[in-house]
């Protein structure tokens, strides 16, 4: 549970990182305001890219959370800039990664509970969190996010959102 939680949103989380690091870089070298980065969306009834990185951020935070029985921190929300966004996906690495492991190991099976955002809620084995919401809802947001500053001209490839490879 622990390679296909923790040891997936965090090298995402600082693939991500990095794409905020070229985006900063991209709107230096063509003189425009990064914050112009920040609020593109793909579609007007999409969430912009500073939305996309907190979402990101909101649903490995949660589903790590819900996996190892402890309390999700509040998500930061609302607009920043990026070395803001940047900062954020560096307390969401460090959440993730300060949960106790053997907690997650053993969720597997283990009840969860997902709240959402109308009050609603919804349960899950902890596998069944993780392969069938956590996972797809996580990486929704980091491809719509790498989407939306390769449609705004910022000079990426797959090597970007993949990061250096990985062994498990």
């Amino acid at each position: 549970m622990v390679e296909a939680s923790v040891d997936v949103f965090v090298p995402y989380l600082t693939n991500l990182s990095g794409l905020l690091d070229r985006a900063a870089a991209y709107a230096d070298a063509q003189h425009i305001d990064a914050a112009a980065l920040l609020a593109m969306r793909l579609a007007p009834d999409m969430f912009n890219l500073t939305r996309q990185v907190c979402e990101a951020n909101r649903h490995a935070i949660i589903a790590c959370a819900l996996l190892a029985g402890q309390a999700a921190p509040a998500t930061e929300e609302t607009d920043a800039d990026i070395p803001e966004l940047k900062a954020r996906i560096g307390r969401a690495v460090a959440f993730v990664q300060s949960l106790p492991v053997e907690a997650i190991q053993a969720s597997a099976d283990r009840e969860v509970v997902f709240a959402f955002r109308s009050g609603a809620t919804r349960a899950f084995t902890g596998r069944s969190l993780l392969l069938t919401f956590g996972l797809p809802q996580f990486f929704f947001h980091v491809t719509t996010a790498y989407d939306i500053l390769r449609h705004a001209g910022v000079p990426l490839a797959k090597p970007d959102f993949l990061g250096p490879p990985r062994s498990v």
